[in-house]
């Protein structure tokens, strides 16, 4: 990820992750205590991670000592403060953004998805399973569309049923059908990937998990693209104003 993130990025990412430290933290001493946090020295002293570079007044000059930070590592302390990362994930500020008024647990569960790509991969993808389910359940809730669910189907069962609801597969080109095929698809991987590749159910020693960033950015991101689509679509095809949707056990569909 360190060659990814080009030195033009990375200046602007400076002033967006410092502001949000001063915001966060406020006083010298916490911003300090929590550069400390990423600082790694070696036992001897000979090689340290970044620099934590102080003024004269042994304040913390905390513009020079993110800048000393590789881009590999500022990229983690942004995520770790919730700032957005547009140039390296593209589709995810578009996306928290378009559920936070009206898809809250979808919103909180994908927040900490994000949150998490670069120190629990793992989990990062189990969440935005959970959160991709929550959107649709949310969707089918809908006194409009005509399908009843349990509440226990996964994703790639609601994706059907979504897609079915939109007549998705009957109304459009062949080749908007092949797409479609292709999302229900995609939706079954990553339920697979979150059953069977993630520590969402308990996994053993023996158990390969994911644990690579890689992949989580590319799961999150396959996510992104797809929630964008279902939500634009619904929102298209039933208007906002007459949404009915019941949201009062909204914060029961997540499966932990």
């Amino acid at each position: 990820m360190k060659d990814l993130v080009s030195p033009k990025y990375q200046m602007k990412l400076v002033k967006e992750v410092e502001k949000a430290i001063w915001e966060e933290f406020e006083t010298y001493k916490n911003v300090k205590n929590y550069i400390n946090k990423w600082h790694e020295v070696d036992d001897r002293g000979y090689w340290e991670n970044f620099q934590i570079i102080e003024k004269d007044n042994n304040k913390i000059d905390l513009n020079s000592t993110i800048n000393s930070m590789s881009g590999e590592l500022m990229l983690k302390v942004a995520i770790d403060l919730g700032v957005e990362t547009p140039d390296f994930i593209p589709s995810i500020p578009t996306f928290k953004n378009s559920l936070k008024s009206e898809f809250k647990t979808a919103y909180d569960t994908f927040s900490k998805s994000n949150k998490l790509i670069e120190t629990d991969p793992s989990t990062a993808i189990g969440l935005a399973n959970s959160a991709l389910e929550s959107i649709i359940k949310e969707i089918l809730k809908d006194s409009r569309l005509n399908s009843q669910i349990k509440g226990n189907e996964t994703l790639y069962k609601l994706s059907q049923i979504i897609l079915k609801e939109f007549n998705f597969k009957t109304e459009s080109p062949k080749e908007i059908k092949t797409i479609g095929n292709s999302l229900i698809s995609a939706s079954q991987a990553i339920e697979k990937l979150r059953s069977e590749k993630t520590n969402f159910h308990g996994k053993t020693d023996d158990d390969f998990l994911i644990n690579d960033t890689i992949y989580a950015y590319f799961i999150v991101n396959t996510v992104t693209t797809i929630g964008l689509f279902i939500k634009k679509f619904y929102l298209t095809k039933y208007p906002k104003e007459n949404i009915k949707i019941d949201t009062s056990n909204s914060e029961n569909d997540l499966p932990f």
